[in-house]
This record gives structure tokens, sequence and C-alpha cells, in this order.
């Protein structure tokens, strides 16, 4: 099966990996040099540009970071879909909108082509092992042609029913608990720090507790060692960047106004990503929105200096 990924970040490049390992023909594809080289030196085939995808591709996997994103390396004048093979099928694991995930369906199946509504979490590391967690939804057809792409990538497959939009929803329900439990981390860190508890006994102390979640024990962990991953050069992605939960907040944000529901605590989450990324953090981790609080109150936070 010939396969493309488009997007060798920090989950994809992990994705495209695993589809290497499962025996599928795998092309990735990115603009950064060195995630071609990288992919190259694994025995993938590498490529700036979607329309450079091998004629023919029957399942392409689109780890971009947003519905714009998505648009452009399907639609746009280098995008892939000219190079897919009749009734291909379309993995858009960006996270977005549900109406932009049935917006990018509907014209992918004008196309011709089969469209899987299926965003993904787990990290790098999940990425990496082929274990992500995938949230899909679309007809029948897509999952089966999906079938072997998502046996090589995720440990755990939810299929959520035929109808597109209801992974992304489930995808943006996610991000609140995701970006609130970042942001609560944060500030519990920064309160302790700022009533004299050493972060490293206050951290151990919490993820042996009843208080921990995954992303205090996570995130925290890489703030006590102040590696917030930024690299210029884009050799090194980070993880997940404050401009993502800025983004997806957003997203979150937008789906409750249409719905008339109130999320205040996400919406208290968001501004706190965003004075971050006003700040200059936002490509940093996005566990370092502890920076905010730091600016407020001076408290000196563990670990190395951020570097530029």
């Amino acid at each position: 099966m010939q396969v493309g990924v488009i997007g060798l970040g920090a989950m994809g490049m992990g994705a495209a990996l695993s589809c290497l390992r499962a025996g599928l023909a795998t092309t990735g594809c990115d603009l950064r040099d060195a995630a071609q080289a990288e992919f190259r030196a694994a025995g993938g085939g590498a490529c700036a540009r979607a329309d450079e995808l091998p004629q023919g591709t029957q399942a392409v996997v689109l780890l971009v970071v947003n519905a714009a994103q998505t648009e452009t390396a399907l639609f746009g004048p280098q995008g892939c879909v000219p190079r897919l093979a009749p009734g291909a099928v379309v993995i858009s694991s960006a996270t977005m909108a549900p109406a932009e995930a049935r917006a990018l369906a509907a014209r992918a199946e004008a196309a011709g082509l089969l469209y899987l509504d299926a965003p993904v979490s787990g990290g790098a590391a999940k990425a990496a092992a082929g274990e992500m967690t995938v949230m899909a939804s679309g007809s029948a057809a897509a999952f089966a042609a999906a079938r072997s792409v998502l046996d090589a990538i995720a440990g755990k497959v939810w299929t959520l029913g035929d109808a597109v939009g209801i992974g992304a929803t489930v995808k943006v329900v996610h991000q609140l608990l995701a970006g609130v439990h970042i942001a609560v981390a944060a500030e519990a860190m920064a309160l302790g720090i700022r009533a004299g508890a050493d972060p490293r006994q206050l951290y151990d102390v919490v993820t042996s507790a009843a208080g921990n979640s995954w992303m205090f024990e996570n995130r925290m962990a890489r703030v006590l060692e102040g590696d917030d991953a930024r690299r210029a050069d884009g050799a090194r992605p980070v993880q997940s960047a404050v401009d993502i939960f800025v983004k997806d907040l957003g997203l979150v944000a937008a789906l409750a106004r249409e719905l008339d529901q109130p999320v205040p605590i996400a919406v208290q989450a968001q501004q706190l990503f965003t004075a971050a990324s006003a700040m200059g953090h936002g490509r940093a981790d996005d566990g370092f929105v502890i920076r905010v609080f730091s600016a407020l109150t001076g408290i000196e936070l563990p670990g190395k200096p951020p570097q530029g």
C-alpha cells in the first residue's frame, strides 16, 4: 500500500515511521529539510510538497496544525489530491472544528475520495511506538480503506460513527480537558513556588497523591528541567506548543458559542495561553505557560533559562 504522511512533526514523524515498520510504502512530506533527511535515513521516501507524493498514493495521513493547512495540503495549488488514486482515503488528523471537518469531507468526496475524520492523541512517544489513540468517524468504506494505516499508527481506534464531524467534536472536548489540566498544573506549581515549597519535592508529592494528573506529571517534569524544546531552525519540534492551545481552546470556545454552552474554565485557560504567547513563548512547550505567573509575581522557575 502506498501511503503519504503530510507533516513530519512530533507526531507525524512517529506515525510515518510506524507505517514504515508495518511494511507500508511510505512517503513523508514536510517543508523542513531536516525532517526529510531524518525520514529518508529511516528508509522512507520524502518530499517537500504535497504534490510531490507518488502518483497513485492510496492513503494520505494529514498531521498538520489545523483545518487551513489540511485544506492547502489537499486542495491548494500544490495539494496532493491530483496525486491520489481513485477511491484513496484521506485520514484527516489535525484538530479542527466539526464544521471544518464536514466541509473538507464534502470536497474530498466530490473528488472521488474517501474521508476519515480521525484526530489523534498520545504525544510523540505514543506516535513513535505506533500506539496513538485515534478518535475516528466516517463511512465503513473509509474505515476499511484506512485499516492498514490505522493498525500501524494506533494502539486504540475509537469508531465513533459514520458521520464526519463526530471525531472532531470528541477531539475538541478532549482538548478542553488537556488545556485546562496544563493551565491548572502550571498554576499549582507557581503557587507552590511562591509559597516557598521546593518545586521538585512538590512535584514528587503531587505525582504520588490524588491531586496528580497526567498533564501535571508530564508537563511539570519538563518545567523542572527548564526544557521548553524551542529550536529556531525547527530541527527539534516541540511536542505541543503554547500556541497549539491558543488555537485548540479557541475551537472549544467557538463550539460552545454555537451551542450556547458555557465553558468558563476553558475560556480562562485560553487567556493564560494567549498571555504566554503574547509574551513571546508561543513556540515553547505548552507547560511553559507557567512563565505568565513568573512574570506576574516574580517567582524564579527551576531549570535552565529560556533559549531564544
